[in-house]
C-alpha cells in the first residue's frame, strides 16, 4: 500500500460551527479529519501532519513559501508516494500556484479543501480528502505538478481559479477544464497542461501590489506606489490587457522609477495581447517596458512576480520569466 503524507493548514475543510460568534472557526484536527474518511484506510497508508489551522485568508505569500519548502522536505523521503495539502479554498489557488512553481519534488501533491464546515449539512471535505488521496497515489499524476482536486474534478494549479463564493462546484479551468476527474476506484488523467515552468529560488520578494482596473481610474494608486517606492506591480486590466489613459500614465510613471509592471486580464480566461495600439491598450504601453502576463489571472502573476524577483530585479529578464506560451517547445522550463 503506498503512503500519502496529508498535510493540513486550515481552512473551512477544517473548522465547526460555534455558537459563540455565531459562525464558522477553525476547531477540526488533522486526525479529526481522517477520522471522518474510513475509506481511507483500504486506499494508501496515510501519515498526517498538522502544519497550521487557520483560515486561507490569514495564509501570506512567505507562510506559502515556507510550506513549499516543508513540502519537498517531506517528499524526498523515499518511502512516501505523494503528498496531500488541506487548504482554504479563499486563496487556495494562490497556493497551489506558488507551489508549482517552486517545488523540486516530481512526486504528486495535490491540494484540496471544503465550501462546507465539519457541522454544516452535506459536509464536502471528507470526500475532497479521499479524491485527493486517490490522485496522489496515481502513477499518471507523477510529473504534472501541482494539482487541485475538490469535486471530483483534478485541475493543474496554472489553469484552476475560484469561481463561486460558496457553491461546491466552485473550482474551474475556464476553456481548458480538468485534466482529470477522480472515480470511486481510481484517479484518470487524460491530458497534460503544456505549460510547466519552476523559479527555483530561495527568497521571495512579498513587497507586490495587485490593482484592478476600472471604468474611468486614475493614476493616483499608481503615484502612491512610486513614492513607496513597491518592489512590483501586477495590474489587472480590461480585456486582453487595456486600461483607461490616466492609468497608463500611471504605469508609466512607475516604469521610469524602475518598477517593474505585469499587465494581466481581469476577466479569468483568455490571454494578454498587443492587439490593439490606441492610447491606454497593451500595445500603446509596451514602449515602456510592461511585461505581459498571457494567461495568468491577477493574483496568479502577482505570485509569479514575487518568486522572479527573488531571482532577478532585470526588467527585461522579468519579462523572459513571463513569456511561456502552451507551445509544445514549452513543456519545461527552469530558472
Amino acid at each position: 500500500m503506498k503512503h500519502v503524507i496529508v498535510i493540513t493548514t486550515g481552512g473551512t475543510i477544517a473548522m465547526k460551527y460555534d455558537k459563540v460568534t455565531g459562525g464558522l472557526i477553525p476547531a477540526v484536527s488533522g486526525a479529526d479529519l481522517l477520522e471522518a474518511v474510513p475509506a481511507l484506510k483500504n486506499t494508501a497508508k496515510v501519515e498526517v501532519v498538522e502544519y497550521s489551522n487557520v483560515p486561507s485568508g490569514h495564509i501570506t505569500p512567505e507562510m506559502m513559501f515556507s510550506l513549499g519548502k516543508f513540502v519537498d522536505e517531506k517528499a524526498a523521503q523515499a518511502d512516501i508516494a505523494g503528498i496531500v495539502i488541506t487548504h482554504g479554498t479563499d486563496t487556495l489557488e494562490e497556493t497551489a500556484y506558488l507551489l508549482d512553481l517552486m517545488l523540486k519534488t516530481c512526486k504528486p501533491v495535490c491540494i484540496t479543501g471544503a465550501m462546507r464546515g465539519a457541522t454544516d449539512m452535506s459536509w464536502d471535505g471528507p470526500g475532497n480528502i479521499l479524491a485527493a488521496v486517490q490522485t496522489a497515489i496515481s502513477e499518471s499524476a507523477i510529473g504534472q505538478g501541482v494539482l487541485v482536486v475538490l469535486n471530483n474534478q483534478i485541475h493543474a494549479a496554472r489553469e484552476v481559479t475560484k469561481t463561486h463564493a460558496v457553491d461546491t462546484d466552485t473550482f474551474a479551468s475556464p476553456w481548458w477544464g480538468p485534466i482529470g476527474y477522480v472515480y470511486a476506484d481510481a484517479a484518470v488523467i487524460r491530458r497534460h497542461s503544456l505549460c510547466l515552468e519552476k523559479i527555483c529560488t530561495e527568497t521571495l520578494v512579498p513587497d507586490v501590489y495587485l490593482i484592478k482596473c476600472a471604468a474611468g481610474m486614475d493614476e493616483y494608486l499608481f503615484e502612491c506606489l512610486r513614492k513607496k517606492p513597491a518592489a512590483g506591480i501586477v495590474v489587472e486590466a480590461f480585456g486582453c490587457g487595456n486600461v483607461p489613459p490616466a492609468v497608463k500614465h500611471g504605469i508609466e510613471l512607475c516604469r521610469k522609477a524602475g518598477i517593474p509592471v505585469v499587465i494581466a486580464s481581469r476577466t479569468y480566461a483568455g490571454r494578454v495581447v498587443p492587439a490593439y495600439s490606441y492610447e491606454g491598450s497593451a500595445g500603446s504601453m509596451l514602449s515602456c517596458g510592461v511585461i505581459m502576463a498571457n494567461e495568468l489571472t491577477g493574483q496568479k502573476a502577482r505570485i509569479k512576480l514575487m518568486l522572479a524577483l527573488g531571482l532577478t530585479k532585470d526588467n527585461q529578464e522579468l519579462t523572459k520569466l513571463f513569456a511561456c506560451h502552451t507551445t509544445a517547445e514549452s513543456l519545461t522550463k527552469v530558472f
